[in-house]
């Protein structure tokens, strides 16, 4: 290749790669402690065996024996999808002790590997268990280079006609090229990527240059982007994206911001590019200002993809974006608007809390998320206006722990982690949300500025570093009479959550006492502490809110009257299952707070779940109906319909859901009509849509697409018209034309036109040809586009199908293992969440519990995520089973 950085000139190489590892930054503060250096760690140590994945004990082997890793790669492109990618590497480092073969990771065909050179002399390919192995012969104390030649491995190339991008997280980069594949060996990365000219392309660090090639060169009607030394990051957070993108440039604040995408819809971009990049804006401000740190990177640039794996993922210089969620039009609610704010702002608080200072090892992933998400809250709070932080934090957190905190298979906040192959099975609801809700209760018993403090010192003392959870721990501790170490170990360290129970004593001279009990949902004797708030309202209508701290298993508060209603959890601060009184069932719009209202749908729910008798699924639904009409706040709408939709689908039986049902759509359409709100009126007609079961219902569903007229005052786009499309298709609505090929033709944007193909075979009527769309995920090839995936199952596997897709169940259990192995890190919940979550049947439940029965040894945390998704179904299955009522 004619670069103006030749790989090969291994002089150059060698000097640019250490001049590379030199440039790493120095820390932020004075203060910062830096990792010891590599002479000064003590006796050499064995080198462990070389055996599959990223074994913890490799990782500490190798943190204690190599320093100053630079990395200097050239990827040469082509625009075929199906050819194969060159990849001429060098790999810089320090050795403290060369006594031992170094393993570089790299998890594909021993044939990518072409040639390897060690200081300058050529050494045999040693590539066994997803290892190269540089022999301890070649290597020398002190610096060495080592010089790869390869074809890169697809894994993680998200490989598509005109584009690819990588996604690296948690232990991937190794299915590229070899790396030291573990978070605590941060390194500087410079890169070249040779291109199709008509490509645009972005990686972390800032274009220094590039050569368009001549057709008399090498390379004609190509193009080289050669990229300035990256900051020193982990090698989870290398990246890159090429491809037919338009780029977007913008400065605020000073601050240029690049973003590149595909978007063709002009009003998405008309009523987007400026929020975009305003909301990216507005979290670095009150990133900046919360933790007294200037952002700390070279640049600050985005990707957009269309049907990305993630909401997003936080590369340095380069996150990554879904791009239908950063891109809305006019008919956008308010939950997805706050959504996209919470989704930038995670995204950039991951800028201080994971790409400045991250996890040593990934056991503690869930601390770079638990700030991520937390900071996202504080700053959708004052970037958004109107935003309802406390209710916003109830909606988004509570029902999805909840979701996995309630099952046989939840796990603590920090989990154990021996191998980085398995490090995807730790990301989950209870790091993305209870883990949230944990921290705003340290916060609440430290206090604010005292927590602030304290994470200001996290981040100064371990910038550009790795830390641990018991790190944070001590400085945080340091700060508070309150015992940390004991409240860490039920908070963080194990799982599960309390049940309460309440009962009021007293009455002589007018003195009351509201004396609050909990015990572990698992019959074990932990307790949580906590505090979380109470009204109480008398048979005259006067309240008072109470602050209940529970600090062992039963808390008594004095109270100044005989309550008539007690209602818990107001301020939606407390975690676990309160109880709700029958009488609450059917006043919660009652109450004025949203936040105690949003609170007590998700207590009602809870309980429901339970098998509380008096608060059974036709009963809550039933109180559901009377509230659809009376809920004033959208999000709490959002809530509310959800929870219905999931009790009619899942938790009735078939009679009682086609007793229901006409009186359902009526009640909801009824609710449409009469609210003022076009964001609520848009919800409404969602779960219509959901829940749409006579033939009348359907008909005018059917109308409504035809003519693509929505119902007055509610607002539809080509998405909402697609997804209305795919909802008549699953009913078999007897068109006189098809219905998906007329939306197909509809569709403009090549993207959204190849999901609508790749969704149509899931939705025929033909069972033979949804029969071989299923087949076809057995196939690796057919599994690339996650998202696409996980949406065709919801459709195969819809309530209304299930007498035909309940046979896939057996085989789509026995793909796990291998969608752990090949998919990203929440495709295997993403995978059985999609495929069990609809089910009630008692034959689909003794499918799943005979699959855990014949594999005793399965792998625990793969076991952990299907007793998670099936937890809704053996639930159903018991619930449908018992007195109807």
């Amino acid at each position: 290749m004619k670069l103006r950085l030749r790989i090969n000139n291994r002089a150059v190489a060698v000097l640019l790669a250490l001049l590379a590892a030199a440039c790493q930054r120095q820390p932020i503060a004075q203060t910062v402690i830096a990792s010891p250096d590599a002479a000064s760690q003590g006796p050499a140590r064995p080198t462990p065996p070389v055996e599959k994945g990223v074994a913890e004990t490799l990782a500490v082997a190798r943190k204690h024996n190599l320093s100053r890793v630079a990395y200097q790669l050239s990827f040469s492109i082509p625009a075929q999808q199906s050819a194969p990618i060159a990849v001429e590497e060098t790999v810089a480092f320090t050795l403290r002790d060369a006594g031992a073969p170094v393993l570089l990771d790299f998890k594909a065909p021993t044939a990518n590997l072409h040639s390897v050179e060690v200081n300058g002399q050529p050494v045999p390919v040693d590539h066994r268990h997803e290892h190269l192995v540089l022999p301890a012969a070649a290597l020398k104390a002190g610096a060495n280079v080592a010089e790869i030649r390869l074809t890169a491995g697809e894994q993680s190339l998200n490989r598509s006609a005109d584009y690819l991008y990588t996604l690296l997280v948690p232990d991937r980069a190794r299915t590229v090229f070899p790396v030291f594949d573990q978070p605590d060996l941060k390194a500087v990365f410079t890169l070249a990527l040779t291109l199709p000219r008509t490509w645009q392309a972005v990686a972390n660090a800032p274009l220094a240059d590039s050569t368009a090639h001549t057709a008399d060169g090498l390379l004609p009607g190509r193009k080289t982007y050669f990229f300035a030394p990256s900051d020193s990051i982990s090698t989870y957070l290398f990246s890159f994206a090429a491809g037919k993108f338009a780029r977007e440039s913008r400065t605020l604040n000073g601050r240029p911001m690049n973003l590149l995408h595909r978007e063709t819809d002009p009003a998405k971009l008309r009523l987007s590019l400026g929020p975009i990049s305003q909301l990216h804006a507005d979290a670095l401000s009150f990133m900046e200002q919360y933790t007294n740190i200037k952002y700390p990177f070279q640049k600050f640039d985005f990707v957009a993809i269309p049907d990305f794996q993630y909401g997003g993922m936080e590369h340095v210089g380069a996150i990554d974006y879904k791009a239908s969620t950063l891109f809305l039009d006019e008919g956008a609610t308010q939950d997805q608007v706050l959504a996209r704010a919470n989704l930038v702002a995670h995204e950039t608080a991951h800028m201080w809390f994971g790409d400045l200072v991250t996890m040593r090892w990934f056991n503690d992933v869930w601390m770079k998320e638990v700030f991520a998400n937390f900071m996202a809250d504080k700053i959708t709070q004052v970037a958004v206006k109107n935003a309802s932080y406390d209710l916003k934090f109830v909606v988004d957190h509570y029902p999805a722990a909840y979701g996995v905190d309630r099952t046989a298979g939840a796990n603590p906040i920090r989990q154990p982690l021996a191998n980085l192959q398995d490090a995807g099975s730790l990301y989950g609801n209870i790091i993305y949300h209870k883990a949230p809700i944990m921290m705003r209760q340290l916060e609440r018993l430290m206090g604010p500025e005292a927590f602030r403090a304290g994470l200001q010192e996290y981040l100064r003392t371990y910038a550009r570093g790795n830390a641990t959870w018991p790190d944070l721990i001590n400085i945080l501790d340091a700060r508070t009479p309150a015992d940390l170490q004991a409240w860490n170990q039920v908070w963080v360290n194990q799982p599960g959550r309390p049940v309460f129970s309440y009962r009021i004593s007293g009455g002589h001279d007018q003195r009351y006492g509201l004396y609050v009990t909990q015990t572990a949902e698992d019959g074990s004797d932990r307790l949580w502490p906590q505090e979380f708030d109470v009204l109480i309202e008398s048979a005259s209508g006067e309240q008072q809110q109470l602050t209940v701290k529970m600090d062992g298993q039963e808390k008594g508060v004095r109270i100044p009257f005989l309550p008539k209603r007690v209602v818990f959890n107001v301020t939606g601060l407390g975690y676990g299952v309160f109880p709700v009184a029958p009488e609450v069932l059917g006043t919660v719009t009652q109450l004025k707070s949203p936040v105690a209202r949003a609170a007590t749908y998700v207590n009602l729910y809870e309980n429901m779940l339970r098998g509380e008798a008096a608060i059974a699924p036709l009963k809550l639904l039933t109180a559901y109906r009377q509230a659809l009409a009376l809920e004033p706040e959208e999000l709490n709408l959002k809530l509310l319909t959800g929870q219905a939709s999931a009790i009619f689908w899942q938790f009735l039986s078939p009679a009682q859901r086609q007793a229901v049902g006409p009186g359902l759509e009526a009640d909801v359409w009824a609710a449409m009509l009469k609210n003022p709100a076009a964001n609520s009126k848009k919800q409404l007609f969602k779960v219509y849509q959901s829940v749409t079961l006579t033939k009348a219902a359907q008909a005018r569903l059917y109308r409504i697409w035809q003519t693509e007229k929505a119902p007055v005052g509610v607002k539809l786009t080509e998405d909402d018209y697609t997804a209305l499309a795919l909802a008549l298709a699953v009913r078999d609505y007897p068109a006189p034309q098809p219905i998906l090929p007329q939306q197909l033709a509809r569709i403009k944007n090549v993207d959204r036109r190849q999901r609508l193909e790749f969704l149509m075979p899931a939705l025929s009527p033909n069972v033979a040809t949804r029969d071989a769309f299923f087949a076809s995920l057995k196939d690796e090839k057919g599994r690339e586009k996650e998202a696409w995936v996980t949406a065709a199952l919801g459709y195969l596997h819809h309530p209304l199908r299930q007498a035909t897709s309940e046979k896939y169940l057996p085989a789509s259990l026995d793909l796990l293992e291998e969608i752990q192995l090949t998919g990203d890190i929440f495709f295997p919940y993403s995978w059985l969440q999609a495929t069990l979550g609809s089910y009630q049947s008692a034959s689909a439940a003794a499918t799943v519990r005979a699959f855990l029965r014949a594999h005793h040894g399965y792998n625990p945390q793969l076991r952990a995520k299907l007793l998670q998704a099936a937890d809704d179904l053996f639930r159903a299955e018991k619930l449908v089973a018992g007195p109807k009522s």
